[in-house]
């Protein structure tokens, strides 16, 4: 067997971008265009606190397998909150960051962190992603949903485990939209038509863009409002249009835009991504209140494409209840934690069987309000 040589690379333009798409799959947040975007356009790099920190893995010059590690100097743009560990190390006098983190910036969708061909690779990457951390003198390492292949690897490992919860669309062979209502409880039902009625009474219609068909003008207004939702947060947007351009020009057919119109005025959109047989809600954004119309350019109007182009799932982002109103169930997601001092790994280690069996029960109880029918 050929020598195994692991590195640590800070770019992606280091890596044969053939190579890489080999191991990254068709999801489309872990392809080469998605991430190397994120890098060259200063998204995420050293400048705003992440540093890529790449661990490969070659046998006589050709890649066998690789993990996308950052170190980070803060917890931002996560989206599996430490917060509460971060303060417990300031209260005691130890520094939190840098730590070392194994995620796609900005972007809660589980997939390959340890991307390798064999079982043996994987665990060769989580093994050697602690030693890593270890030689890099961080507090901690942590990997961001992982799928159920690099779960088990990480276990393991040694990893320690973090539940958390998603809502997701599955696509039951719906004939069409109807289809997919009728399955829904009447008050559900009745809800989805209720707020189709206030967009379209509102003169508001859609479009559904994809690829080639998604024009500048159509990407510099999703910017637009893009920017808009976060001002009305009062936080500045992660991502930049240099960014969203580049996907765009490399990789159009990763990208699908629901644009909601008044006549031939847009007034809302959505932007999301698709790979895999996967659509993936990212980002809305609106320049006017009508009340239903969040909910119908996100989630309806995405369900209902699924359903007319045959995909198996829609994942509708971080967090929110109320999604299970428009046809998204609770889904668990995953996060792997190795904490260097034992004192504050006991302590988290502790925190994590509590919260796990907490997150447990709060599924359990979501499913028991699930909103079709027989379920």
């Amino acid at each position: 067997m050929a020598e195994v040589e692991l590195a640590i690379i800070d770019s992606l333009a280091d890596i044969d971008p053939a190579q890489w798409q080999a191991l990254a799959g068709d999801n489309p947040t872990l392809s080469y265009s998605f991430l190397h975007a994120l890098h060259e356009t200063e998204c995420a790099s050293p400048h705003t606190g992440w540093s890529p920190r790449y661990l490969i893995l070659q046998r006589e010059g050709v890649l066998h397998a690789a993990m996308p590690l950052y170190l980070k100097e803060h917890s931002r743009g996560e989206y599996v909150f430490d917060h509460a560990w971060a303060d417990a190390f300031h209260r005691n006098g130890i520094p939190y960051y840098p730590k070392l983190l194994s995620a796609v910036p900005f972007t809660p969708v589980t997939g390959a962190r340890l991307l390798a061909r064999t079982a043996e690779d994987r665990q060769l990457l989580a093994r050697a992603a602690l030693q890593v951390a270890q030689q890099l003198g961080t507090s901690s390492l942590h990997i961001l949903f992982p799928h159920d292949e690099d779960r088990q690897a990480l276990a393991d490992a040694g990893y320690m485990l973090r539940e958390g919860v998603q809502f997701h669309w599955e696509n039951h062979g719906y004939a069409d939209f109807d289809a997919f209502l009728a399955s829904m409880k009447m008050e559900k039902r009745k809800k989805i038509r209720q707020d189709q009625r206030r967009v379209h009474d509102a003169g508001i219609h859609f479009e559904h863009l994809a690829g080639s068909a998604i024009t500048e003008e159509v990407l510099g207004f999703f910017y637009q409002c893009y920017v808009s939702t976060y001002k009305a947060h009062y936080s500045k947007p992660y991502l930049s249009l240099a960014f969203f351009q580049r996907l765009l020009a490399e990789t159009p057919d990763s990208l699908m835009i629901v644009l909601a119109r008044r006549g031939e005025e847009p007034v809302a959109v959505a932007l999301n991504l698709i790979g895999g047989n996967v659509m993936y809600g990212r980002y809305w954004g609106t320049l006017e209140f009508v009340s239903g119309l969040h909910f119908e350019t996100c989630y309806v109007q995405s369900i209902a494409y699924c359903i007319q182009h045959g995909i198996d799932r829609f994942e509708g982002g971080a967090q929110g209840i109320h999604k299970m109103s428009r046809g998204l169930v609770p889904t668990p997601t995953w996060s792997a934690h190795w904490v260097a001092d034992p004192r504050f790994a006991d302590a988290i280690a502790d925190f994590l069987a509590q919260e796990t069996a907490a997150m447990n029960d709060y599924i359990d109880e979501l499913a028991e309000h699930a909103p079709f029918k027989g379920r």
